[in-house]
């Protein structure tokens, strides 16, 4: 069995990236209460293993984050070297 099939891979990605929005949600949330926060690290590891879209589609519906240049520059460059990536490997494989 083949782990690393276009369908494993792309429900893979619908999770992360879902999963990337919720946590900004969550971290925004956070954030108003004066709670707990989710640290900085974690929403660019989510991002690096490709959440990009789901946290930076969070960022802009909640606000979050959308002062801090890091994130503004960070996140669209993380997911763009990735979509590069998958698209390099994909012509490699011929898929």
């Amino acid at each position: 069995m083949e782990i690393f099939t276009v369908r494993n891979i792309t429900i893979y990605l619908i999770l992360i990236n879902l999963f990337g929005f919720f946590i900004m949600w969550l971290d925004k949330r956070k954030a108003i209460k004066g709670s707990w926060r989710i640290p900085e690290k974690t929403l660019f590891i989510i991002t690096a293993l490709g959440g990009g879209i789901g946290t930076i589609s969070g960022m802009y519906a909640f606000r979050h984050k959308t002062k801090k240049l890091a994130f503004v520059i960070g996140f669209p460059v993380i997911t763009i070297l990735e979509i590069i990536a998958l698209v390099w490997f994909a012509v490699q494989a011929k898929i």
